[in-house]
């Protein structure tokens, strides 16, 4: 009788044990990682919140008393008439990215296991380059005394320069060049997961490919569609390089106020405010995209 108690406590010991060891192993994991985000997301984010509520001295010095003009000057018709700007070269930075990377990621999803990790390679390499270098190429490349002008002049196809960067145009190729990416990677993980079975279904029963197309391939590509489409569009309303290095300064965009609060007017509380829309809007789009049954993961690749 004893022996049998014996081995029950045991038993039970062992369970407890395992199961502390367990937990330990779950928290050596998470630890490291919450503390990480801590550092560098909750708190800097938390600081920014705080900050907008804060006052500016005429020095530009922080004023720590609460008030909540500076979400008042967030609205002022100067900065609406520049966030209206951001929207739509945004937006159609995020059309022509999902025009050009539709067809692309369809037919990445087509090939083989080998064929899809090379191409997909080709998509990510370019972005462990830095971003201005690669701006600055295309400068180097478009602007009116560039390889691609002085080319078209000696071939007499044109007779002036064209201005292809220093404006709105140069702008949007920027942004599309540098976020095409983001478009591409969700879209391919929608369209990879689609049961090949469904299209042959279909075929089998004489649906056109454009039905094909229309009825399936796209209705259970939408989570990637729109995934890719705020993987593009909210970056750009915040790249402000791509407008001072493609637009030459030609256009002011919510990235460009922002930095300019911060770097040029000393008005830090004015670009905190600024940011928390900025902030604000994304969580709106993600919480859009969630309730319209988007996966998350399809935000960050597989």
């Amino acid at each position: 009788m004893e022996k049998s108690i014996d081995r029950d406590t045991l038993s039970v010991t062992k369970q407890k044990t395992h199961h502390l060891s367990k937990t330990l192993t779950k928290w050596s994991q998470i630890l490291p990682i919450s503390v990480w985000m801590l550092l560098l997301v909750v708190i800097p984010l938390i600081y920014v919140l705080v900050m907008s509520f804060m006052s500016r001295d005429f020095y530009g010095g922080i004023v720590y008393k609460l008030t909540l003009n500076n979400f008042a000057q967030v609205f002022e018709t100067q900065n609406l008439m520049i966030y209206a700007q951001s929207i739509w070269i945004g937006g159609l930075s995020t059309i022509i990215c999902l025009i050009i990377a539709y067809p692309f990621a369809m037919f990445i999803a087509q090939k083989g296991p080998v064929s899809k990790t090379i191409l997909m390679a080709l998509v990510i390499v370019p972005s462990v380059s830095n971003s201005l270098v690669r701006l600055f190429s295309w400068v180097t490349l478009l602007r009116k005394t560039g390889i691609v002008n002085t080319t078209l002049e000696k071939l007499g196809i044109i007779n002036h320069p064209l201005a292809m960067v220093y404006n709105t145009n140069g702008i949007v190729l920027g942004m599309v060049y540098l976020l095409l990416m983001f478009m591409i990677i969700p879209i391919f993980n929608s369209l990879d997961r689609i049961d090949h079975n469904l299209i042959e279904a279909a075929e089998d029963l004489g649906a056109t490919k454009w039905q094909i197309l229309k009825e399936i391939i796209i209705p259970l590509s939408k989570p990637g569609i729109f995934a890719g489409c705020i993987m593009v569009f909210i970056p750009s309303l915040g790249y402000f390089f791509v407008s001072d290095v493609m637009g030459g300064g030609t256009s002011t965009m919510m990235g460009n106020l922002i930095e300019n609060q911060f770097q040029t007017s000393r008005n830090w509380p004015l670009g905190s405010a600024i940011s928390v829309m900025l902030i604000l809007l994304t969580i709106i789009l993600l919480i859009i995209f969630q309730r319209r049954g988007g996966d998350m993961s399809d935000l960050g690749g597989r």
